[in-house]
């Protein structure tokens, strides 16, 4: 079975054929920074992050651009509010951002290109719109004239130009031909950071920076553009008009995913119900909270409870308990010899259908206890093998470097194992005696201090509660 996403563009799944065989470029619009993360902002992340490797599975060479917007109106904003320099507040929330996109398993982009590290790159892109017609300076500005492509603008967001708001980007609409025309460049204002270009000093509109960057890095034409459907409109369908004006194929294929809320409402810094990445790593593992946002559909929106993220967290434990106790009794099965179960691959052949995908690891591990229960080590190890081989591709897997030194003193939990081994060790023989009741208060002793006992067939194991 061939992979099928949903392009936007087309608003079809369709089959996924890249530009280049053996080779897919991704363009994913990354962080504005102007404030801390929240886990709306790092869901996007995620989300790409599975697609990315699946494709990696599939044996694509994938390359992925993730670029940060580190100048714009909110960044200059906060940083007035402040009274430091625009670029402390945007290099202090990039380092941030970077640390969750960490925390959280997601890999490293093959490029990160920052917007203020472009501005050449810019500058040509509108000259060569306006030598096409496409595009106009006037007060120092730099404007995407949206008649000149009035046959087009709004294919992506499947919208009419005569039915469009004025585009607010600027002050005032004094220069522009049109109302909803968009800045490609905005002219200097006092105490604003500035770049000169044959225009006038000033700097650039948020559109144009993703155009210029996308095509830099991965070419005139490439596959994949992704992003959070609340840029559909109008980041996304700006991009592609003042690109493909330009004469650039741009992307071939256009994903969104899904937004999170709360209490219906997107989250954002200026509703106040930001629930900051630091903050939430506060309440579950980082492992779990990958889990939690991953498990959804990426198309789908993510109503924020309390409740789903802790059903969800208790769901991951379910799965890392079967991975552990099948790791300390099952030979390393060589994960290549060992096929994918046919639901995980159809589901995400199928538009990255991670809730499905998620099921089928689930069903793995109701079959890996039974085996475990029956001491059946040869099936144990092979379904051992398979899950793992499901849970490298979410990203979700307990035994990876990842997860398995996360926030893990190694040696506080050495001295710790050792001295619960003693006591383990009281109770064993507590109960080899038949003295039932002192076995039963070291149980509830070592409870009480955190320490979650279990009883299976090899013997007694134990783990911190959660």
């Amino acid at each position: 079975m061939s992979l099928y996403l949903h392009d936007t563009s087309t608003r079809t799944v369709r089959e996924f054929v890249p530009v280049e065989p053996g080779r897919v470029s991704i363009y994913l619009c990354g962080a504005t920074v102007q404030a801390p993360p929240h886990i709306g902002h790092i869901r996007s992340g995620l989300n790409f992050d599975v697609l990315r490797r699946w494709l990696m599975h599939l044996g694509y060479d994938v390359w992925l651009c993730r670029n940060v917007t580190d100048i714009d109106d909110k960044i200059i904003r906060v940083a007035a509010e402040e009274g430091v320099p625009w670029f402390v507040v945007a290099e202090r929330n990039y380092r941030l951002f970077t640390w969750a996109y960490d925390a959280l398993g997601c890999l490293p982009p093959t490029v990160e290109p920052r917007a203020t590290g472009h501005i050449p790159e810019m500058i040509e892109l509108m000259a060569r719109l306006i030598d096409k017609g496409h595009a106009y300076a006037a007060g120092g500005d730099v404007y995407f004239d949206v008649r000149s492509y009035a046959e087009r603008y709004g294919e992506l967001s499947n919208q009419k130009l005569e039915n469009m708001r004025p585009a607010a980007d600027t002050d005032t609409d004094t220069h522009k031909r049109d109302p909803r025309d968009f800045a490609l460049w905005k002219a200097a204002k006092p105490g604003e950071p500035t770049w000169r270009t044959p225009w006038g000093p000033g700097r650039p509109g948020w559109h144009l920076e993703c155009s210029a960057m996308a095509t830099k890095y991965l070419g005139s034409t490439f596959d994949i553009h992704g992003g959070g459907v609340d840029l559909l409109f109008p980041h996304h369908e700006n991009e592609q008009a003042q690109s493909r004006a330009a004469g650039d194929g741009f992307a071939r294929y256009w994903l969104h995913n899904g937004l999170l809320t709360l209490g219906g409402e997107k989250m954002s810094k200026s509703l106040g119900n930001s629930l900051l990445v630091s903050e939430m790593l506060k309440v579950v593992r980082a492992v779990e909270l990958r889990y939690y946002l991953v498990s959804a559909h990426y198309r789908s929106p993510i109503e924020y409870s309390e409740e789903a993220l802790q059903e969800a967290a208790t769901a991951y434990r379910r799965i890392e308990g079967f991975v552990t106790r099948a790791a300390e009794i099952s030979h390393d099965v060589d994960k290549d010899d060992v096929p994918l179960p046919q639901a995980f691959v159809d589901a995400m052949n199928n538009d990255i259908g991670t809730p499905q995908a998620i099921a089928a690891i689930h069903e793995s591990v109701r079959e890996g206890n039974a085996a475990l229960a029956q001491g059946n080590k040869e099936r144990v190890a092979r379904i051992l093998a398979e899950t793992e081989k499901m849970l490298d591709i979410l990203g979700l897997n307990p035994r990876s470097e990842q997860w398995r030194t996360a926030g893990d003193d190694t040696g506080l939990r050495n001295t710790v194992d050792a001295l619960v081994s003693v006591v383990l060790e009281q109770r064993q023989a507590a109960r080899a005696r038949k003295d039932y009741a002192t076995a039963d208060a070291i149980r509830a002793q070592l409870a009480s201090a955190g320490i979650v006992v279990e009883d299976t067939p090899q013997g007694p194991r134990w783990e911190l509660a959660r």
